[in-house]
């Protein structure tokens, strides 16, 4: 692709990194907002820098937050008896999307996967296993994707909180083997968060 300004270029080249975007696509994003007014361009920019500079991680579940304790784990209407294990923030709004969840959430951050390099040290698990051992969760929700990281995930974390008396359970295998729980409908992963099955249970079949 040939460009006649070097300053295109490299915008549609850096537009171009970001996941699902290609070289043709960036080229079409970067034309749209050079058209656009230039104060509409930098406020993008400037919501992007103040995201990238200001944007914390609860302390708490390791959500991404605007201050140290997010706000659902502020909330006085939560139940933080049980907490939802989940891959990233995008399963948080998810599951919160569906209004069917008033626990808290626990964000692992990834998957283990040894193919990537991602073992489980790499991953907030230690902070969830320091908070089972306080004594004052009652269940842990398993909502990690039908994948075999997510299997191999839940069934590590499992191994490590076993000898403390709490319930462990997976949410319902409503969501397909293999999808992940961002694409599912909001019904079908409320369904499979009210009728979750012990996570005993699960890995016996």
């Amino acid at each position: 692709m040939e460009f006649s300004s070097k300053l295109l270029e490299r915008s549609v080249n850096e537009m171009s990194q970001l996941p699902g975007i290609g070289k043709r696509t960036a080229l079409r994003l970067v034309l749209h907002m050079l058209r656009q007014p230039k104060e509409q361009t930098l406020a993008l920019s400037n919501a992007l820098q103040a995201m990238r500079n200001d944007v914390k991680f609860c302390k708490s579940c390791h959500n991404i937050s605007d201050v140290e304790l997010c706000e659902i784990c502020s909330s006085p209407g939560r139940n933080d008896e049980i907490i939802c294990v989940v891959e990233d923030i995008r399963d948080v709004m998810a599951i919160e999307n569906t209004s069917s969840f008033r626990g808290l959430y626990h964000v692992l951050g990834g998957k283990i996967s040894p193919m990537d390099g991602i073992g489980p040290h790499e991953l907030n698990i230690q902070s969830l296993v320091d908070k089972v051992k306080i004594g004052k969760i009652k269940e842990l929700i398993f909502a990690l994707s039908s994948t075999m990281e997510g299997d191999t995930t839940n069934f590590y974390i499992f191994k490590q909180i076993q000898d403390y008396n709490i319930l462990t359970s997976t949410i319902a295998r409503g969501i397909s083997v293999g999808d992940e729980l961002e694409y599912a409908d909001e019904i079908t992963l409320g369904r499979s968060i009210v009728n979750r099955v012990p996570f005993e249970t699960s890995i016996k079949l």
